[in-house]
Protein backbone atom coordinates (compact mmCIF):
# COMPACT_ATOMS: atom_id res chain seq x y z
CA UNK A 1 0.00 0.00 0.00
CA UNK A 2 2.84 2.39 0.92
CA UNK A 3 4.48 1.79 -2.76
CA UNK A 4 1.78 2.68 -4.59
CA UNK A 5 0.80 6.15 -2.73
CA UNK A 6 4.55 6.82 -3.56
CA UNK A 7 5.63 6.04 0.43
CA UNK A 8 8.45 4.19 2.04
CA UNK A 9 7.93 0.34 2.22
CA UNK A 10 8.14 0.46 5.84
CA UNK A 11 6.35 3.25 6.24
CA UNK A 12 3.30 0.93 7.86
CA UNK A 13 5.77 -0.46 10.09
CA UNK A 14 6.55 3.20 11.33
CA UNK A 15 2.65 4.38 11.38
CA UNK A 16 2.31 1.19 13.52
CA UNK A 17 4.99 2.32 16.18
CA UNK A 18 4.18 5.93 16.27
CA UNK A 19 0.49 4.82 17.01
CA UNK A 20 1.37 2.24 19.80
CA UNK A 21 3.66 4.96 21.55
CA UNK A 22 0.64 8.01 21.43
CA UNK A 23 -1.73 5.08 22.98
CA UNK A 24 1.13 4.79 25.50
CA UNK A 25 1.48 8.53 26.12
CA UNK A 26 -2.06 8.96 26.46
CA UNK A 27 -2.53 6.10 29.04
CA UNK A 28 0.60 7.70 31.19
CA UNK A 29 -1.16 11.01 30.45
CA UNK A 30 -4.83 9.97 31.76
CA UNK A 31 -2.63 8.04 35.06
CA UNK A 32 -0.47 10.86 35.46
CA UNK A 33 -4.02 13.67 35.69
CA UNK A 34 -5.69 10.82 37.97
CA UNK A 35 -3.13 10.47 40.26
CA UNK A 36 -2.74 14.43 40.52
CA UNK A 37 -5.82 14.59 41.05
CA UNK A 38 -6.63 12.11 43.58
CA UNK A 39 -3.61 13.96 45.37
CA UNK A 40 -5.40 17.61 45.45
CA UNK A 41 -8.23 15.45 47.14
CA UNK A 42 -6.55 14.17 50.12
CA UNK A 43 -4.73 17.46 50.20
CA UNK A 44 -8.02 19.05 50.50
CA UNK A 45 -9.20 16.87 52.97
CA UNK A 46 -6.54 16.99 55.10
CA UNK A 47 -6.93 21.21 54.68
CA UNK A 48 -10.37 20.43 56.37
CA UNK A 49 -9.67 17.77 58.84
CA UNK A 50 -7.38 19.45 60.45
CA UNK A 51 -9.20 22.65 61.01
CA UNK A 52 -11.89 20.09 62.37
CA UNK A 53 -10.04 19.38 64.76
CA UNK A 54 -8.48 22.96 65.65
CA UNK A 55 -10.89 24.84 65.11
CA UNK A 56 -14.41 22.64 65.03
CA UNK A 57 -15.45 23.11 61.79
CA UNK A 58 -18.98 22.46 60.82
CA UNK A 59 -21.63 21.26 58.08
CA UNK A 60 -21.89 24.82 57.61
CA UNK A 61 -18.23 26.05 56.62
CA UNK A 62 -18.19 23.11 54.26
CA UNK A 63 -21.18 24.17 52.78
CA UNK A 64 -19.39 27.63 52.23
CA UNK A 65 -16.02 26.25 51.05
CA UNK A 66 -18.02 23.89 48.06
CA UNK A 67 -19.58 27.45 46.93
CA UNK A 68 -16.83 29.29 46.96
CA UNK A 69 -14.75 27.16 45.48
CA UNK A 70 -17.40 25.98 42.53
CA UNK A 71 -17.51 30.04 42.03
CA UNK A 72 -13.70 30.12 41.56
CA UNK A 73 -13.32 26.90 39.93
CA UNK A 74 -16.49 27.11 37.79
CA UNK A 75 -14.70 24.16 35.05
CA UNK A 76 -14.11 21.79 37.70
CA UNK A 77 -16.30 19.21 39.16
CA UNK A 78 -16.04 17.63 42.57
CA UNK A 79 -16.72 20.75 45.16
CA UNK A 80 -20.02 19.60 45.75
CA UNK A 81 -20.56 19.22 50.32
CA UNK A 82 -20.70 15.56 49.53
CA UNK A 83 -17.50 15.21 47.93
CA UNK A 84 -15.68 17.89 49.98
CA UNK A 85 -16.63 15.26 52.93
CA UNK A 86 -15.47 12.68 51.04
CA UNK A 87 -12.69 13.72 50.93
CA UNK A 88 -12.12 14.86 54.75
CA UNK A 89 -13.10 10.90 54.67
CA UNK A 90 -10.30 9.86 52.72
CA UNK A 91 -7.62 11.76 54.05
CA UNK A 92 -8.82 10.58 57.64
CA UNK A 93 -8.50 6.83 56.29
CA UNK A 94 -5.04 7.15 54.82
CA UNK A 95 -3.29 9.49 56.75
CA UNK A 96 0.05 8.35 55.43
CA UNK A 97 0.78 10.70 51.69
CA UNK A 98 2.98 7.62 50.60
CA UNK A 99 0.67 5.13 50.77
CA UNK A 100 -1.63 7.59 48.99
CA UNK A 101 0.87 8.79 46.13
CA UNK A 102 1.96 4.76 45.81
CA UNK A 103 -1.31 2.63 46.21
CA UNK A 104 -4.88 4.31 45.83
CA UNK A 105 -3.51 7.64 43.77
CA UNK A 106 -3.45 4.90 41.02
CA UNK A 107 -6.95 3.99 40.99
CA UNK A 108 -9.84 6.29 40.70
CA UNK A 109 -11.80 8.24 42.84
CA UNK A 110 -14.85 6.43 42.16
CA UNK A 111 -12.83 3.25 43.09
CA UNK A 112 -11.58 5.03 46.52
CA UNK A 113 -15.08 6.16 47.33
CA UNK A 114 -16.40 2.42 47.10
CA UNK A 115 -13.26 1.52 49.21
CA UNK A 116 -14.44 3.79 52.29
CA UNK A 117 -17.90 3.28 51.81
CA UNK A 118 -17.93 -0.17 51.68
CA UNK A 119 -14.66 -1.39 53.56
CA UNK A 120 -13.75 -0.21 57.64
CA UNK A 121 -10.91 -2.53 58.09
CA UNK A 122 -7.46 -1.20 56.78
CA UNK A 123 -5.81 -3.52 55.95
CA UNK A 124 -8.46 -4.79 54.01
CA UNK A 125 -8.57 -1.78 52.22
CA UNK A 126 -5.88 -2.21 51.17
CA UNK A 127 -5.75 -5.39 49.95
CA UNK A 128 -8.90 -4.44 48.27
CA UNK A 129 -6.70 -1.22 46.07
CA UNK A 130 -4.12 -3.29 45.68
CA UNK A 131 -6.30 -5.97 44.02
CA UNK A 132 -7.82 -3.31 42.07
CA UNK A 133 -4.48 -2.07 40.56
CA UNK A 134 -3.36 -5.63 39.91
CA UNK A 135 -6.62 -6.53 38.03
CA UNK A 136 -7.19 -3.50 36.29
CA UNK A 137 -11.35 -3.94 37.91
CA UNK A 138 -13.87 -1.43 37.29
CA UNK A 139 -15.73 -0.09 39.92
CA UNK A 140 -19.02 -2.18 39.67
CA UNK A 141 -16.09 -5.28 40.01
CA UNK A 142 -14.35 -3.71 42.59
CA UNK A 143 -17.54 -3.64 44.33
CA UNK A 144 -18.56 -6.91 43.49
CA UNK A 145 -15.63 -8.84 44.79
CA UNK A 146 -15.73 -7.04 47.77
CA UNK A 147 -19.35 -8.08 48.38
CA UNK A 148 -18.67 -11.32 47.99
CA UNK A 149 -15.95 -11.24 50.75
CA UNK A 150 -13.28 -12.11 48.44
CA UNK A 151 -10.38 -11.59 50.41
CA UNK A 152 -11.91 -14.12 52.92
CA UNK A 153 -12.63 -16.82 50.58
CA UNK A 154 -9.31 -16.50 48.73
CA UNK A 155 -6.99 -19.48 49.51
CA UNK A 156 -9.64 -21.12 51.64
CA UNK A 157 -9.80 -24.05 49.12
CA UNK A 158 -8.34 -27.56 50.73
CA UNK A 159 -5.71 -28.80 48.74
CA UNK A 160 -2.42 -30.77 48.17
CA UNK A 161 -0.86 -28.20 45.96
CA UNK A 162 2.20 -27.65 48.62
CA UNK A 163 3.21 -31.76 48.36
CA UNK A 164 2.44 -31.69 44.50
CA UNK A 165 3.07 -28.76 42.95
CA UNK A 166 6.29 -26.68 42.87
CA UNK A 167 6.88 -23.96 45.20
CA UNK A 168 6.06 -20.85 43.13
CA UNK A 169 3.31 -22.02 41.18
CA UNK A 170 2.14 -23.75 44.14
CA UNK A 171 1.57 -21.22 46.16
CA UNK A 172 -0.28 -19.00 42.99
CA UNK A 173 -2.15 -22.28 42.33
CA UNK A 174 -3.39 -22.11 45.82
CA UNK A 175 -4.22 -18.45 46.28
CA UNK A 176 -6.87 -18.95 43.00
CA UNK A 177 -8.60 -21.51 44.55
CA UNK A 178 -11.18 -20.11 46.63
CA UNK A 179 -13.96 -21.74 49.47
CA UNK A 180 -16.85 -21.17 48.82
CA UNK A 181 -17.20 -19.90 45.28
CA UNK A 182 -20.33 -17.54 45.22
CA UNK A 183 -22.83 -18.69 42.80
CA UNK A 184 -25.83 -16.30 43.39
CA UNK A 185 -26.38 -15.44 39.95
CA UNK A 186 -27.71 -18.99 39.87
CA UNK A 187 -31.70 -19.44 40.36
CA UNK A 188 -31.24 -23.31 41.60
CA UNK A 189 -33.72 -25.24 43.68
CA UNK A 190 -32.37 -27.44 46.18
CA UNK A 191 -33.74 -30.79 43.94
CA UNK A 192 -31.19 -29.46 41.37
CA UNK A 193 -29.03 -32.19 39.57
CA UNK A 194 -25.64 -31.50 38.69
CA UNK A 195 -26.60 -31.04 35.03
CA UNK A 196 -28.56 -28.16 35.80
CA UNK A 197 -26.09 -26.68 37.80
CA UNK A 198 -23.67 -26.78 34.93
CA UNK A 199 -26.46 -25.95 32.24
CA UNK A 200 -26.45 -22.84 34.96
CA UNK A 201 -22.71 -21.81 35.03
CA UNK A 202 -23.01 -21.79 31.07
CA UNK A 203 -25.78 -19.85 31.09
CA UNK A 204 -24.48 -16.93 33.23
CA UNK A 205 -20.49 -17.79 31.98
CA UNK A 206 -19.23 -14.27 32.23
CA UNK A 207 -20.78 -14.59 36.03
CA UNK A 208 -19.10 -17.41 36.56
CA UNK A 209 -15.42 -16.50 34.80
CA UNK A 210 -15.90 -13.28 37.24
CA UNK A 211 -16.10 -15.63 40.09
CA UNK A 212 -13.38 -17.89 39.19
CA UNK A 213 -11.29 -14.89 38.42
CA UNK A 214 -8.63 -13.55 36.16
CA UNK A 215 -6.36 -15.74 34.16
CA UNK A 216 -9.29 -18.64 33.37
CA UNK A 217 -10.17 -19.14 29.92
CA UNK A 218 -12.73 -21.10 29.27
CA UNK A 219 -11.85 -24.35 26.87
CA UNK A 220 -15.23 -26.59 26.98
CA UNK A 221 -17.96 -28.44 28.79
CA UNK A 222 -18.82 -32.06 28.75
CA UNK A 223 -15.21 -31.76 27.05
CA UNK A 224 -15.19 -35.57 25.27
CA UNK A 225 -11.83 -37.53 25.84
CA UNK A 226 -10.95 -40.65 24.32
CA UNK A 227 -9.49 -43.44 26.74
CA UNK A 228 -8.93 -47.32 26.07
CA UNK A 229 -11.68 -47.09 23.70
CA UNK A 230 -14.21 -45.78 26.17
CA UNK A 231 -15.64 -42.12 26.09
CA UNK A 232 -15.29 -39.78 28.92
CA UNK A 233 -16.71 -36.45 29.24
CA UNK A 234 -15.11 -33.29 31.99
CA UNK A 235 -17.64 -31.05 33.08
CA UNK A 236 -15.53 -28.08 32.54
CA UNK A 237 -12.38 -27.57 30.94
CA UNK A 238 -10.41 -24.25 31.61
CA UNK A 239 -6.73 -23.45 30.71
CA UNK A 240 -5.38 -20.65 32.95
CA UNK A 241 -2.84 -18.41 31.75
CA UNK A 242 -0.63 -17.56 34.31
CA UNK A 243 -0.16 -21.12 35.88
CA UNK A 244 0.29 -22.59 32.15
CA UNK A 245 -2.24 -25.49 32.76
CA UNK A 246 -5.23 -27.05 31.90
CA UNK A 247 -8.01 -26.75 34.73
CA UNK A 248 -10.30 -29.57 35.17
CA UNK A 249 -13.71 -28.53 36.82
CA UNK A 250 -16.10 -31.69 38.49
CA UNK A 251 -19.32 -30.39 39.79
CA UNK A 252 -21.40 -32.33 42.49
CA UNK A 253 -24.12 -31.36 43.56
CA UNK A 254 -23.68 -32.85 47.24
CA UNK A 255 -21.34 -33.24 49.62
CA UNK A 256 -17.34 -34.22 49.12
CA UNK A 257 -16.75 -37.84 48.75
CA UNK A 258 -13.59 -39.47 49.11
CA UNK A 259 -14.49 -41.86 46.02
CA UNK A 260 -14.14 -38.14 43.75
CA UNK A 261 -10.98 -38.18 44.36
CA UNK A 262 -9.78 -41.02 42.50
CA UNK A 263 -12.24 -39.98 39.31
CA UNK A 264 -10.81 -36.32 39.61
CA UNK A 265 -6.93 -38.36 39.36
CA UNK A 266 -8.55 -39.98 36.98
CA UNK A 267 -9.15 -37.19 34.32
CA UNK A 268 -5.72 -35.25 35.13
CA UNK A 269 -4.04 -38.07 34.19
CA UNK A 270 -5.88 -38.00 30.61
CA UNK A 271 -5.79 -34.57 30.13
CA UNK A 272 -2.26 -34.71 30.64
CA UNK A 273 -1.78 -37.56 28.35
CA UNK A 274 -4.16 -36.23 25.63
CA UNK A 275 -3.84 -32.07 25.77
CA UNK A 276 -0.82 -31.32 27.96
CA UNK A 277 1.75 -29.28 26.03
CA UNK A 278 5.57 -30.38 26.82
CA UNK A 279 5.81 -26.59 28.28
CA UNK A 280 2.65 -26.42 29.95
CA UNK A 281 2.93 -27.74 33.55
CA UNK A 282 0.74 -30.25 35.50
CA UNK A 283 -2.91 -29.55 34.94
CA UNK A 284 -4.82 -29.03 38.35
CA UNK A 285 -8.64 -30.58 39.46
CA UNK A 286 -10.71 -28.69 41.46
CA UNK A 287 -14.13 -30.77 42.37
CA UNK A 288 -16.75 -28.40 43.74
CA UNK A 289 -18.94 -29.75 46.23
CA UNK A 290 -22.12 -28.59 47.62
CA UNK A 291 -20.35 -29.20 50.92
CA UNK A 292 -17.51 -30.39 52.44
CA UNK A 293 -15.87 -32.03 55.91
CA UNK A 294 -12.21 -30.53 55.32
CA UNK A 295 -10.89 -33.55 57.78
CA UNK A 296 -12.11 -36.20 55.06
CA UNK A 297 -11.24 -34.10 52.48
CA UNK A 298 -7.44 -33.89 53.47
CA UNK A 299 -7.23 -37.41 54.06
CA UNK A 300 -9.03 -38.19 50.73
CA UNK A 301 -6.30 -35.92 49.10
CA UNK A 302 -3.31 -37.35 51.41
CA UNK A 303 -1.13 -39.78 48.97
CA UNK A 304 -2.53 -37.78 45.79
CA UNK A 305 0.37 -37.19 43.49
CA UNK A 306 -1.64 -34.83 41.40
CA UNK A 307 -2.52 -31.62 42.19
CA UNK A 308 -6.51 -31.43 43.24
CA UNK A 309 -8.16 -29.33 45.03
CA UNK A 310 -11.81 -29.40 46.63
CA UNK A 311 -14.30 -26.44 47.19
CA UNK A 312 -17.52 -26.08 48.32
CA UNK A 313 -19.84 -23.67 46.43
CA UNK A 314 -22.94 -21.11 47.62
CA UNK A 315 -26.29 -20.79 45.83
CA UNK A 316 -28.68 -17.79 46.60
CA UNK A 317 -30.13 -18.03 49.97
CA UNK A 318 -33.50 -19.64 50.30
CA UNK A 319 -36.08 -19.35 52.83
CA UNK A 320 -35.57 -21.19 55.80
CA UNK A 321 -37.22 -24.30 56.45
CA UNK A 322 -39.26 -22.66 59.14
CA UNK A 323 -40.79 -20.18 56.88
CA UNK A 324 -41.51 -22.18 54.03
CA UNK A 325 -45.47 -22.87 54.33
CA UNK A 326 -46.34 -19.89 56.11
CA UNK A 327 -45.69 -17.42 53.47
CA UNK A 328 -48.47 -17.09 50.53
CA UNK A 329 -48.16 -18.65 47.68
CA UNK A 330 -48.24 -17.03 43.94
CA UNK A 331 -51.95 -17.97 43.27
CA UNK A 332 -53.00 -16.29 46.65
CA UNK A 333 -50.86 -13.48 45.96
CA UNK A 334 -52.31 -13.27 42.81
CA UNK A 335 -55.91 -13.26 44.41
CA UNK A 336 -55.32 -10.71 46.64
CA UNK A 337 -53.94 -8.47 43.58
CA UNK A 338 -57.45 -9.13 41.97
CA UNK A 339 -58.99 -8.37 45.07
CA UNK A 340 -57.28 -4.95 45.46
CA UNK A 341 -57.90 -4.05 41.74
CA UNK A 342 -61.02 -4.79 41.97
CA UNK A 343 -62.13 -2.34 45.11
CA UNK A 344 -60.20 0.32 43.39
CA UNK A 345 -62.76 0.12 40.13
CA UNK A 346 -65.31 0.18 42.30
CA UNK A 347 -64.67 3.27 43.89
Amino acid sequence: MGADLGLPDDYPALLTDLKTRIRSAQTRAALAVNRELILLYWQIGQAILGRQQQAGWGAKVIDQLSRDLKREFPEMKGFSPRNLKYMQQFAANWPDEAIVQQLVAQIPWGHNIALLQQVKDPGQREWYARAAIQHGWSRNVLIHQIDSRLLERQGQATTNFERALPAPQSELAQQLLKDPYNFDFLNLHDEALERDLERGLLAHLRDFMLELGVGFAFVGSQYHLEVGGEDFYLDLLFYHLRLRCYVVIDLKIGEFRPEYVGKMNFYLSAVDDLLRHPQDAPSIGLLLCRTQNKVIAEYALRGVDRPLGVSTYELAESLPPELKGQLPSVEELEKEMEKLGGGERGE
